[in-house]
């Protein structure tokens, strides 16, 4: 295995383990699950910085995880489309890197911006489809007489609108700040 492999292996390990963490220091919504956290970042840092697949296997790894210490499932479709799945689509923040890294080459800020805050919109609404689906299939019961659609919507906003915004902020603040982190580790 070549160095570079090597080491994009250990950082995905890495991050997905401080996203974990990030996500256990969180602001709880509700008593079903959801939470505002800041578990995004280390999905697309890693997603920017490596490409898709380490962006894909990072938020993998932090679904799993989290599954493993103390999820809330119902059923095992839930469990992929609210953890498994959910967390592994905000890897897909990765189609913003290749304009990113140009905006990053030339010290544009403004463009840096936009594209962060793009990813963290991209990353941000697939991992809301998800909980979405699981809400309007796992979750009808809480939706009573209402339409469940229009009830996993606002559930899930609750918590999604502000966590991408929280992402998006950080992300911004931190990538453009020091954008040597958006830089693949070079190997001697």
């Amino acid at each position: 295995m070549d160095r570079k492999k090597l080491l994009m292996m250990v950082e995905i390990a890495i991050f997905a383990a401080i996203g974990l963490v990030l996500d256990q220091v969180s602001f709880k919504m509700w008593a079903q699950g959801g939470s505002i956290s800041f578990v995004m970042v280390p999905i697309m840092l890693m997603a920017i910085r490596w490409g898709l697949t380490a962006g894909l296997a990072t938020g993998l790894l932090i679904g799993v995880m989290q599954m493993m210490f103390g999820a809330y499932i119902v059923h095992w479709l839930q469990a992929i489309l609210d953890y498994g799945l959910a967390f592994t689509v905000v890897g897909l923040a990765a189609i913003v890197r290749k304009p990113l890294l140009q905006a990053t080459q030339s010290l544009n800020k403004l463009k840096m911006a936009i594209y962060i805050v793009i990813g963290a919109l991209i990353g941000g609404a697939l991992r809301f489809v998800s909980h979405l689906l699981a809400g309007v299939v796992f979750f009808k019961e809480y939706a009573g007489d209402d339409n469940v659609w229009i009830y996993s919507i606002i559930y899930n906003s609750t918590y999604m609108v502000p966590a991408t915004i929280i992402t998006a902020v950080i992300a911004v603040i931190l990538f453009t700040s020091a954008p040597r982190l958006l830089q693949k580790a070079q190997t001697p």
